[in-house]
């Protein structure tokens, strides 16, 4: 079995493929001597300011609206542990595994840079929870993403000093075998931070660097069976607005579609249509927008893996100092920002998948792609299932980081919703790629109905990699979950880039 080399965390900023190895692909982790180095040099600040007589905030007070409680020396052990006790309050589904991977992994990150206070042995227990594939329980609900995530952050904690569940590689409960024991600040410096909402982030990217090449293969593969044109993607025409991320979608529609004898069919003055339907000729300014949002969310989650979150913070010169920085906005921002993008790519592609079933707006083809219409009912009961999804898709794109709801005796009363932002945003991404399943599908049943004549050479890749036929009705569930995988694994992207090389 293939064993991915583990990640260094060091001192600067893990990259999104760094987290996307420990979080999907189970890489383990080391922390370097510099990090190290860093992370000591911190603990003997908070050491000396533990043992002063004048209150500092996280080392010898209360938190949030309690802060101004000085709490005595041999209280302090007691304070962490209760902290975290209290501030697991999570309830709900568990999340998913990969998520609290990513969220351990983005913490022992921060814990690295040396500005948080904690001690070695607490950074070191968490790249042990990592490398020993033990995932804390966090539930679904309970952070508000200010300040940070606390209750998902708050079990992972509990985990590490013995008193919350972890699941073992074979999924089985447990407890961590090497409990620790808080000292002064480290219960703070565990569960203030932004690591889920951003683990949630760089997941989703992963994913949409994806799914949005793909979106183009599915359009392709539309404008070829609904007989499109491939005029409307010509560079020069796209070269009068130059918008980066559509000049990128309409370069692989004309790499998808070159060679295509469909497209070629109907070039001639016989083809008495003027214009084709918006969700043919604008694919590429829609996905061109989507790419552009997920640029931007790239921008600023590389921006947030370079971050140090934690409140009080360890200044460079050695200052011990109470900030804002835990307040997830810039993160809750853009990942409202890619759930309208999905949702807008979805939208775009459930529509043409209509078009396909429609004898008035399909050109020739049989009654929803039916083998026999009236006796089978071809693809129009999965154009529904791909309506329901686009439908709650738009629900989800309503912004959660509008919704800021005040906590903590109104200590806390802006928040920013950063976590239920990556948690719609998640439910978003798996169903834009069903809905690209379902047109999938349905272009390339269409594109084989109009055979004598040949699809491009890259679509034609895609529709044999794919494996369906026409026929009669089939039992449609289990062709949709295989064509979904096969989107989300990357497939049906590497069977066409076979042929036109990368696509951007």
């Amino acid at each position: 079995m293939f064993k991915p080399p583990p990640i260094i965390i060091g001192v600067g900023a893990p990259t999104i493929a760094d987290v996307v190895a420990v979080a999907r692909h189970n890489a383990p982790v080391q922390l370097s001597a510099e990090a190290i180095e860093a992370i000591t040099a911190a603990r003997q600040i908070v050491e000396a300011l533990a043992a002063d007589t004048t209150p500092h905030y996280g080392v010898s007070t209360g938190f949030g609206a309690l802060a101004t409680r000085h709490i005595p020396q041999d209280r302090r052990v007691q304070l962490q542990r209760s902290l975290i006790r209290s501030h697991a309050a999570g309830s709900g589904a568990e999340v998913e595994r990969e998520v609290v991977r990513a969220l351990l992994f983005l913490r022992a990150s921060t814990l690295a840079t040396g500005r948080t206070g904690v001690r070695p042995e607490t950074a070191l227990a968490y790249a042990r929870l990592l490398t020993d594939n033990l995932t804390p329980i966090v539930h679904a609900h309970g952070s508000l993403g200010c300040s940070g995530d606390l209750a998902p952050l708050a079990h992972c904690a509990l985990a590490l000093i013995g008193e919350g569940p972890v699941r073992d590689a074979n999924g089985t409960l447990t407890t961590v075998p090497d409990p620790i024991t808080l000292h002064e600040k480290e219960g703070l410096a565990l569960i203030n931070g932004t690591d889920g909402m951003l683990g949630m982030l760089v997941l989703a990217i992963d994913d949409l660097r994806t799914l949005l090449p793909t979106a183009d293969i599915t359009a392709a593969m539309s404008v070829e069976g609904l007989l499109g044109t491939d005029r409307v993607f010509a560079r020069d025409l796209h070269a009068l607005r130059p918008q980066h991320g559509q000049q990128q979608s309409a370069a692989n529609l004309r790499a998808l579609l070159a060679g295509s004898a469909i497209v070629a069919s109907h070039r001639g003055p016989e083809d008495t249509r003027v214009q084709d339907a918006y969700s043919l000729r604008c694919a590429p300014q829609v996905a061109g927008a989507a790419r552009d949002t997920l640029a931007h969310a790239t921008q600023v989650a590389e921006r947030e893996l370079a971050s140090a979150i934690d409140n009080p913070v360890i200044t460079p010169d050695g200052r011990v100092e109470s900030n804002g920085n835990f307040h997830g906005a810039p993160v809750g921002y853009v990942l409202d920002f890619l759930a309208i993008a999905a949702a807008d790519v979805a939208s775009m592609a459930e529509r043409r998948t209509d078009r396909f079933l429609d004898v008035a707006r399909n050109h020739g083809l049989p009654a929803f792609l039916a083998d026999d219409p009236g006796v089978d009912s071809g693809y129009m009961i999965a154009q529904y299932t791909q309506a329901a999804l686009v439908s709650d898709m738009k629900r989800l794109a309503v912004p959660a980081s509008v919704d800021s709801i005040p906590s903590s005796a109104m200590q806390e009363d802006h928040v920013s919703m950063g976590w239920s932002a990556a948690r719609k945003l998640r439910t978003a991404v798996d169903a834009l790629a069903q809905v690209l399943a379902i047109e999938l599908l349905t272009a390339a049943r269409g594109i084989q109905l109009r055979a004598p004549l040949a699809p491009s050479p890259a679509t034609h890749a895609v529709i044999d990699a794919l494996g369906t036929a026409p026929g009669p009705d089939r039992f449609l569930a289990p062709e949709i979950a295989a064509a979904t995988d096969f989107v989300k694994s990357g497939r049906a992207r590497s069977a066409a880039e076979a042929i036109t090389g990368a696509l951007a």
